[in-house]
């Protein structure tokens, strides 16, 4: 049972960092259209916390038992990726700040070992050390060295809010107190519309991109149909998925897995968008998966059970 949880949570992870790798492809014609990068995000959030608010009612007992995880998830692992990452943006290239916020495995394990002080495994770490260098051949991080000091700041920000989005999403998963994932999903993404509202300022969008098409590649796609894939498949489902499979794996092996994220986004801008795959690139994403290979050879320490007295008495020799 052990065994198949496991390679459930493994897969759940690997569908999740498809789910969200298939978000810029589907954002980004959006965005070209017109639609600005911070409102993109904001319809993203608010559109995701509309779906799931029959759960949030459903789940409304949540907010008088996990007050301080579903505020910290919709503050930190949903506006808080978002708004810092956006914001690096607008001041170092797009290659370095993806590579920042994906150093949010690393910082993990950071937290894991000095701050909770809970051993690591030697296979998460090697394979997170791997994930991040195949992630700088991916984004192909020498192409934009000239960088600026603010922005490297926000960068990691934003790799620090990813790593606690780990973090919160493991909460309860040892005890008997165990959060359902889509209450603390849906009111995350409540708490993060909120947030997300007061920096992006939604009341100055440009609502007639939403009414018309967009160009995917080479084909025209009415811009709804791009949106719903964005707010269900890439957030929804994405967020969904990523929960599950960290409280069936680990934060440590699960963060390093969510790395594939980045080769997925690259590859479907590459399929769909047209954009060119350099060696490099096709180096990196094979590192990544090697990572994602090795961490997830990695297994929970197990703990120990005192042998019962009982058992001592069955020795034969005693008899």
């Amino acid at each position: 049972m052990q065994a198949s949880g496991r390679h459930a949570g493994l897969g759940l992870a690997l569908i999740s960092a498809i789910a969200f790798g298939g978000s810029g492809v589907a954002a980004k014609p959006l965005i070209e259209a017109g639609l600005d990068p911070l409102h993109m995000v904001w319809l993203r959030i608010a559109g995701a916390a509309l779906v799931l608010s029959p759960l949030a009612w459903r789940h409304r007992a949540l907010v008088r038992r996990k007050p301080l995880l579903l505020a910290g998830f919709g503050i930190v692992a949903v506006a808080g990726v978002q708004a810092f990452y956006f914001a690096s943006l607008s001041r170092i290239p797009v290659g370095v700040a993806l590579l920042l916020e994906y150093l949010g495995p690393a910082l993990l394990l950071g937290w894991i070992r000095f701050v909770q002080r809970r051993p690591v495994t030697r296979a998460a770490a090697a394979g997170a050390a791997v994930a991040v260098v195949g992630l700088a051949c991916v984004v192909q991080i020498w192409a934009g060295l000239s960088l600026d000091p603010l922005g490297v700041l926000l960068g990691l920000a934003a790799a620090c809010c990813q790593a606690f989005y780990f973090v919160f999403a493991d909460q309860g998963s040892d005890g008997e107190d165990v959060p359902d994932p889509m209450g603390v999903i849906a009111y995350g993404m409540i708490v993060g519309t909120l947030v997300m509202t007061v920096i992006a300022r939604p009341w100055g969008m440009d609502w007639q991109v939403l009414a018309g098409d967009a160009a995917l590649g080479d084909v025209m796609v009415p811009a709804p149909v791009l949106l719903g894939w964005v707010v269900l498949i890439a957030t929804v489902f994405a967020y969904l998925t990523g929960v599950v499979s960290v409280r069936k794996l680990s934060p440590q092996v699960a963060g390093v897995v969510a790395c594939l994220e980045a080769v997925v986004a690259t590859v479907l801008a590459w399929v769909l968008l047209g954009e060119h795959l350099s060696t490099w690139q096709i180096i990196g994403g094979a590192l990544v998966l090697g990572g994602a290979f090795i961490a997830q050879s990695s297994r929970r320490a197990a703990p120990v059970v005192a042998e019962p007295a009982a058992a001592l008495d069955r020795d034969p020799s005693k008899v």
